[in-house]
């Protein structure tokens, strides 16, 4: 019981819908190989180098290992740090060029990891931009 009234709070909706996008950015990179791909392209369009492919492993597994994380409620301000650079990364050697739009205006914009950054940040703000240390119930 105690679980769940640990888990199971006003950020759950949150973790939870957090924790399906990771399963889906990070898992199928490694499973279908295309995390090569993405290092690949790190290393050839971005001009990474050799550390492309093991840039490109190590953010898949940095949304990998947020996806327990977001589900036991732990370690959540570290990964959230990490991936909100990860997104903001993602803005600007791929996304801005697109625009804002994923759908509709446009396609491959910021929009999303624009939400995805403001979603995260929820866990290293927990009382929002004020000054005050007290935790909400």
């Amino acid at each position: 019981m105690e679980w769940i009234k640990a888990n199971l709070d006003r950020t759950f909706l949150l973790r939870f819908g957090l924790m399906v996008i990771m399963i889906m950015h990070g898992i199928p990179s490694f499973v279908e190989g295309s995390v090569i791909d993405f290092g690949k392209a790190l290393d050839e369009v971005f001009g990474f180098g050799v550390m492309g492919i093991p840039m490109a492993i190590l953010v898949k597994l940095i949304h990998v290992a947020s996806i327990p994380a977001l589900f036991l409620n732990k370690y959540l301000k570290p990964l959230a740090i990490l991936n909100i650079i990860i997104f903001i990364m993602g803005i600007v050697l791929i996304h801005w060029k697109h625009g804002w739009y994923v759908v509709g205006g446009g396609s491959e914009g910021i929009e999303f990891n624009v939400l995805l950054i403001f979603s995260f940040s929820i866990f290293i703000f927990p009382n929002g931009l004020t000054l005050g240390t007290k935790k909400l119930p």
